[in-house]
């Protein structure tokens, strides 16, 4: 996002929930204040840093993680009608002419059923509004394990994991599945910033910003996704893009 605004483009940040099922510390909220509202500040002040011109919330509730009651509750994402959703964000893509969108792949990155959403409400958004360059933004689950293995090489203790078996990791893609690698190199301490304005999500004391500078960079210096559109949709180039603006 930071590097297409340094570049002079627009961008719009869409957010299709507001974060309410989230979880904090006892204490972390001020006395009768609600996460919803919590959450909504600290994704304006990380738009901020990361040079968003707008953003939108699509005013959906927050589905909670898979297979929990919160994906029942008749306002969830989750629940939400794809056309009517998808909907909502066609006229924000039509009315902001976007020349690119970004959603999650299929998977949600990790499993998240709003994140499996954005993907599904995102590519029939992009249908409706004739947006011609659509981007799954993912995790490459080899790097993954590649890094988790530098971590513990490192004496740093890296977070619980399913398995860091290929095959098993339920997180990402492989990386012959991406056709897209994007460097932020220069932009690292700003998404750091970022990162550390969602505090409900990524306290300060979190092994993320616990990190060291340069593993930081390593870790967080990339950025990856999937063109599904031409000319790559379906395929994955010899040679991969390096950026996602025409």
């Amino acid at each position: 996002m930071l590097r297409a605004a340094a570049d002079g483009h627009r961008v719009i940040l869409t957010v299709a929930t507001h974060g309410e099922e989230g979880e904090v510390a006892d204490g972390f909220l001020d006395d009768g204040e609600h996460l919803k509202d919590r959450r909504i500040a600290e994704t304006r002040a990380a738009a901020d840093i990361l040079g968003a011109s707008r953003v939108v919330f699509l005013g959906y509730r927050d589905s909670g993680m898979m297979g929990t009651d919160a994906n029942d509750h008749p306002e969830a994402f989750w629940q939400a009608d794809i056309e009517e959703a998808a909907r909502r964000l066609a006229e924000i893509l039509v009315a902001e002419s976007v020349d690119v969108l970004t959603v999650y792949d299929s998977n949600g990155g990790y499993g998240h059923p709003d994140h499996i959403q954005v993907h599904r409400v995102g590519h029939r958004a992009a249908d409706l509004a004739g947006t011609g360059r659509v981007y799954e933004a993912t995790l490459n689950r080899d790097r993954i394990v590649e890094m988790r293995e530098h971590a513990r090489q490192e004496g740093l203790e890296a977070p619980e994991r399913e398995s860091d078996d290929e095959g098993e990791l339920q997180v990402g893609i492989p990386d012959a599945h991406i056709t897209t690698i994007v460097s932020i190199d220069e932009f690292v301490p700003q998404k750091r910033a970022a990162m550390s304005a969602h505090a409900s999500q990524i306290p300060d004391d979190s092994w993320f910003m616990q990190l060291p500078a340069e593993v930081f960079g390593t870790a967080f210096g990339r950025e990856w996704f999937v063109r599904t559109t031409p000319p790559f949709a379906g395929t994955i180039p010899e040679d991969r893009e390096q950026w996602l603006l025409p």
